[in-house]
């Protein structure tokens, strides 16, 4: 109990840190993303990696908390996907690469001894989905730090709870090192996890999902599973749904996730990020629940009811292209060739000269 939560506080603390060294070192080599009209760096997501790994590589090599096989395997695995989200961030690698390279470690961590091998390609196409959802939250500040916060926590309570000690403590060092990455990335972010965050939080909670509900039946599983992404699968939904009915393409990112919906009700940037919170809050105490035993299965239909409730919204209320500015800037160039409204040629502008006072005016008579 102690460890855990000295292990917390490392990864939370070594986290912040890394996300404030990093931030600077972003800003000079010039690894940024413009959001909205700044630039924000994009490596907050090594600063999450790093924290995790490092606080529960020393647990593990010490064993004092080992991780076992399985979760090293999440890990390792989890590690190479935020390596290829990386060079994503530096450079331009194409989406069919993420795709082959998150398949190819998803492949190592589902158990096909427990779910056999038609279930376990399934696993691997939802764990591909999922991650990518999550690679989707992180087109705003905060919100993919604080679904991951919420799903990492809960999830950690149901490994517990299957007495996998070794992934409930990873779930709750990267719990940890998100809410570390938080202080920096709370809306307006300092900085941003970027694809290597996203992509490795993604697949250490999808991972992680599968491997928790891969003993239990087909309903309690696949109900609990939905539930705890409910969030993430919500926003990669309506996005999908909301770019085919207007015919754009799915890749093209636009201002359709739940974010700037909630943003054009009338929220605040933090506002938005809070409702997400407790969206995503109210999905994993389900599959909670569902997971405990405490609730049927049937209760995820709920949670479904509301995915396809906000799809559908989405694409009944398409999002409204942006308008043109009416009334253009002009160049500085262009400002001296502005004209009345008339259409006449402003005159150039020649000051006044200050006009003599004659001698025998007021202030002649007045001294005379």
């Amino acid at each position: 109990m102690l460890y855990g939560i000295a292990a917390a506080t490392a990864a939370l603390l070594l986290t912040a840190a890394l996300s404030a060294q990093l931030r600077m070192f972003a800003l000079r080599l010039g690894v940024v993303e413009r959001r909205r009209v700044r630039p924000v760096p994009l490596l907050g997501g090594v600063a999450v990696v790093v924290g995790t790994a490092f606080v529960a590589g020393i647990g593990d090599w010490t064993d004092v908390a080992p991780l076992g096989p399985e979760a090293e395997r999440v890990l390792m695995a989890g590690i190479g996907v935020a390596v290829l989200g990386l060079a994503g961030d530096l450079w331009a690698v194409p989406f069919a690469v993420r795709v082959v390279g998150v398949v190819g470690a998803a492949a190592l961590t589902v158990p096909y001894d427990e779910l056999g091998l038609p279930a376990g390609v399934l696993a691997v196409a939802w764990i591909v989905l999922v991650v990518h959802a999550f690679d989707s939250l992180d087109h705003a500040d905060g919100v993919m730090g604080t679904v991951g916060v919420i799903t990492a926590f809960a999830l950690s309570g149901c490994a517990a709870a299957e007495l996998m000690d070794g992934l409930a403590a990873l779930l709750s060092m990267l719990a940890a090192a998100l809410t570390g990455f938080l202080m920096h990335g709370w809306p307006p972010a300092r900085i941003v996890p970027g694809r290597c965050g996203a992509l490795f939080a993604g697949f250490v909670l999808a991972s992680a999902v599968v491997l928790v509900q891969a003993g239990r039946e087909v309903g309690p599983g696949l109900g609990g599973g939905f539930a705890l992404t409910a969030v993430a699968s919500a926003d990669a939904v309506l996005v999908l749904v909301s770019r085919r009915c207007a015919g754009r393409p799915p890749l093209r990112s636009a201002p359709d996730h739940l974010v700037h919906r909630l943003r054009r009700v009338g929220l605040t940037r933090q506002g938005a990020v809070v409702v997400i919170g407790v969206a995503a809050f109210a999905g994993v105490v389900v599959g909670l629940l569902i997971d405990l035993g405490w609730v049927g299965a049937g209760v995820a239909w709920w949670v479904a009811g509301a995915v396809a409730l906000v799809a559908v919204v989405g694409a009944v209320r398409p999002v409204p292209r942006p308008r043109s500015r009416p009334y253009p800037i002009p160049s500085p160039g262009a400002r001296r060739e502005a004209t009345h409204e008339c259409g006449a040629p402003r005159p150039p502008y020649r000051p006044e000269r200050p006009r003599r006072q004659a001698p025998g005016g007021l202030m002649g008579a007045g001294r005379g």
